[in-house]
């Protein structure tokens, strides 16, 4: 799908088979979920532009690579997007973080806001939006166009799961918004949940239901 990258790695994907099976307790779950992230974090930002400074080894002085521009902003869809959140902030420790709280309607399957943190300098910044499942996509797209509002411009979407009706409704919604997934699963059921899917990725994180 254009615009649309599956991280195939072998890592990746033999961890988010372990996490599909039901019985995968909560900790196994969560422990998963932050090491899934890390090998995401690594593909979503492979193409970050760098430039040179000057450094002294102990041996001499060299011009090395460090990552230009102002740091990166992870945006969390609250609350399942913390479990990625955690492992990405380990391996970026200096991004900004916002928060974008949102639940979805049982009945209408639509985004509803109830909270909204961001640094004030999106513009200036690469935003990276996480959540675990891509969806019906109203709460994908309901956090970027509520980032956009703020300034963001420059902006990706990162998730472990994602419906080919979710990617189809994202994309035409948000067309300059690169989309990275683990998985493109099979279909949505009538309950808005991805099929074969993992079940609820928060309830499963948090032992709630």
């Amino acid at each position: 799908m254009q615009g649309v990258t599956v991280v195939k790695h072998p890592l990746v994907q033999h961890k988010l088979t372990i996490m599909r099976k039901k019985e995968t307790s909560t900790a196994g779950f969560r422990r998963l979920l932050r090491e899934i992230s890390l090998l995401l974090c690594y593909e979503v930002t492979r193409d970050l532009e760098l430039t040179s400074v000057e450094i002294e080894t102990p041996l001499t002085t060299m011009m090395a690579p460090t990552l230009e521009g102002k740091k990166l902003v992870f945006a969390s869809v609250l609350r399942a997007g913390n479990g990625l959140l955690d492992g990405m902030l380990d391996l970026v420790p200096a991004a900004r973080v916002a928060h974008i709280g949102l639940y979805r309607d049982p009945n209408t399957l639509q985004a509803i806001e109830y909270f909204f943190k961001a640094p004030s300098d999106l513009a200036d910044r690469l935003v990276i939006v996480v959540d675990p499942m891509l969806a019906t996509a109203n709460s994908a797209i309901a956090a970027v166009e509520k980032l956009k509002a703020r300034g963001a411009v420059n902006l990706r979407y990162l998730c472990l799961l994602a419906a080919p009706e979710g990617i189809e409704r994202f994309t035409k919604a948000q067309p300059d918004v690169p989309v990275y997934t683990a998985a493109i699963d099979e279909r949505l059921n009538d309950h808005g949940y991805i099929v074969p899917g993992l079940g609820d990725a928060g309830d499963r994180m948090y032992g709630t239901k």
